[in-house]
């Protein structure tokens, strides 16, 4: 991997919020002497309190935490209410779509759209405070809306990603116990109208707890309505009132679940609740994209995810600031596609994931320099491990060398990041996420001592004191929740949060992830993560994108078995094997001869998801030569898997 440290732009860091690694220390001694103390002092700060809360940390019944107890806010009034006073004709949210059409909601907008949302659904469906909400939708504004009309009235709203097939929406709809289903006839992509509303009806059929479906019509494809069921959104809101009071919402009370994906058997509904949430969210914001009010801040992805509710929605909303919100898919029509955004909006902060930075390397490694992207002040990656050459274009190219990237560690269940660069302060280490924020306890810890491991040495990556944002629960599990994030590992007798991944520390404390812990292959006895050999295939100048994975051996117990895609295919056998020898090669550099690939297959793309997740167990079977069983209507590409077991057979 690069070792070199890229330092801060200075002139960037004079104004950042941390302008230096003092600032930062001194906040984590602050944090470490008064832990309640330091959360004390931004809650004040930063929460616009309808009522004052009692106490801000309760740690009897843990791991049932219960922060700023005794307080109330609304979720909804931090995002629109107290910004209208100052900014009500500002831009809160920019739309664009997938064909290109914009819209620009202003704070007022966003206000008289919320409310009307929200006077919708407690006068025509009956929604009060408590009642689960399941949304099933595009990337349009009345999405937002509807996240935040719930919020709102006190409703807990459940969004499912808009890729999900019905099976997957109607194992949510039932473990929430939804009574309303909020969703579109469909959208756009790649300008090609997509339907969402069959697959509701699909997920209805025969006996649910869902009593009323609202549909926003957005690409007006003909659809079937269910009379006493369904009912236009286009239609009930035209007569609905901009006024609508805010909820007085408990410090405690549930504001979202959020279903874990690619979990085997019952769907986990990971539960955030109201105080802790948003000002975690709200602090991220500011600390870690260092975004100011005026700015214009974009991420790329979708309400769907945990990263689409706090860093689309309610963090970028509840700081004040001017969030995009984007239909399409960014290489379309073409690579430059964020690019010319990016000119035209005259973006800031830019938030992607690796597997789109690879995607647009591969696919228009020439196309930023094609547009005006002055404006970048902070690029930020999000979901995996960011690869070092992806992350010196990335630097390089599309920062022009003046941005840091923020490679931010964080989970559904965290609700915010919890491992960053700050940067305007944090000398990065590329691919490396670095530091714990400030007030959050994150080491490595030996599973089997629960010490904190040395330099150089890996193991769990775990929180050892609550932190306000934390998940509160699994839905309707307590011992599922307290076995899933508490049952693995020890400190001093107590179990502290694991994250479920693998770590080591480098210098001077800087983490690097490895990778799910579950993402290890046991080669003759060594146990390494993936994404440890897969940082090494990515070093060879013509690897996009590599997978790995682990394959029975006959003497080895596992071996590893490469899923790669290259830049520049010839159909050339004698190329191919020249090319899996050269990997190799690198292989045995960095790592040495009990990581080398036992198989390796070229493939014309990998099985992701369309926020840009591997499939990672659809690629274990087919290694193993499995026959695929689950549901592959969510990926990007559905096709693909088709491709690569071909090329596996043929292999």
């Amino acid at each position: 991997m690069l070792q070199e440290l890229y330092q801060p732009n200075q002139d960037f860091a004079k104004d950042a919020r941390i302008k230096n690694m003092d600032e930062y220390h001194a906040l984590v001694k602050k944090a470490t002497d008064d832990y309640e103390g330091f959360w004390k002092a931004f809650a004040d700060e930063k929460i616009d309190w309808f009522k004052p809360y009692d106490k801000v940390l309760d740690e009897s019944n843990a791991p049932f935490v219960k922060w700023f107890d005794g307080g109330k806010l609304n979720v909804a009034h931090q995002c629109i209410d107290r910004h209208l006073e100052t900014q009500k004709n500002k831009a809160a949210i920019i739309f664009e779509g997938d064909r290109g059409d914009k819209q620009v909601i202003t704070y007022l907008d966003l206000y008289e759209e919320v409310n009307k949302f929200s006077n919708l659904l407690k006068e025509d469906f009956g929604v009060q405070k408590g009642d689960r909400v399941v949304i099933y939708m595009p990337m349009i504004p009345e999405a937002a809306y509807a996240m935040l009309a719930c919020a709102r009235i006190g409703a807990i709203h459940s969004i499912v990603f808009g890729g999900f097939s019905s099976e997957a929406l109607r194992d949510r709809i039932e473990d929430a116990e939804a009574k309303v289903v909020i969703t579109a006839d469909g959208a756009y992509r790649k300008t090609k109208p997509y339907m969402l509303k069959p697959v509701v009806d699909e997920a209805l059929t025969g006996e649910t707890p869902v009593e009323k479906v609202l549909v926003v019509e957005r690409n007006h494809e003909e659809v079937t309505w269910v009379e006493g069921r369904d009912y236009s959104y286009n239609e009930l809101i035209k007569n609905k009132s901009a006024q609508c009071d805010a909820e007085p919402m408990e410090s405690e009370d549930p504001l979202f679940l959020l279903y874990t994906s690619g979990s085997t058997g019952k769907p986990k509904g990971v539960q955030h609740n109201t105080a802790g949430y948003i000002l975690w969210a709200q602090m991220t914001m500011e600390w870690v994209f260092d975004v100011k009010q005026n700015d214009t801040y974009w991420c790329t992805a979708d309400i769907g995810w945990i990263t689409g509710h706090t860093y689309i929605v309610y963090g970028p909303l509840a700081m004040g600031a001017t969030t995009i919100m984007f239909e399409g898919v960014i290489t379309f029509p073409d690579a430059g596609r964020p690019w010319k955004m990016v000119e035209e909006h005259k973006i800031n902060q830019f938030y992607t994931a690796p597997t789109a930075i690879r995607v647009l390397h591969k696919t228009g490694e020439d196309e930023p320099a094609k547009y005006d992207l002055s404006s970048l002040k902070v690029l930020g990656t999000v979901g995996e491990p960011i690869d070092p050459p992806a992350w010196k274009w990335y630097y390089e190219e599309v920062g022009q060398s003046k941005c840091a990237i923020v490679d931010t560690y964080w989970q559904t269940e965290t609700g915010g990041h919890i491992v960053s660069p700050l940067p305007g302060a944090t000398p990065i280490k590329p691919a490396c996420a670095t530091l714990p924020l400030p007030g959050i306890m994150a080491e490595i810890l030996d599973p089997e001592t629960g010490e904190k491991v040395g330099e150089g040495e890996s193991g769990y990556m775990c929180v050892t004191r609550p932190w306000p944002s934390q998940i509160r629960g699994v839905w309707g599990d307590d011992e599922r929740f307290k076995k899933s994030y508490f049952g693995d590992v020890t400190k001093e007798g107590r179990p502290v949060y694991f994250t479920g991944d693998g770590a080591i520390y480098g210098e001077n404390g800087y983490i690097t992830i490895t990778g799910r812990t579950d993402d290890v292959i046991n080669v003759s006895g060594h146990r390494m993560g993936t994404a440890e050999v897969e940082a090494a295939i990515k070093k060879h100048d013509n690897v996009a994108a590599v997978a790995v994975v682990g394959k029975p051996h006959e003497l080895k117990g596992e071996g590893i078995f490469a899923y790669i895609v290259l830049k520049s295919v010839k159909d050339d056998v004698a190329n191919e094997l020249e090319t899996m020898k050269e990997i190799n090669a690198i292989i045995k550099t960095e790592i040495g001869n009990i990581a080398l690939c036992d198989d390796m297959v070229f493939v014309p793309d990998l099985p992701k998801t369309r926020s840009g997740k591997i499939m990672r167990r659809i690629l274990r079977a087919l290694a193993k030569g499995e026959k695929i069983t689950q549901d592959t209507s969510t990926l990007e590409d559905p096709t693909i898997v088709g491709q690569i077991e071909a090329l596996v057979n043929a292999s």
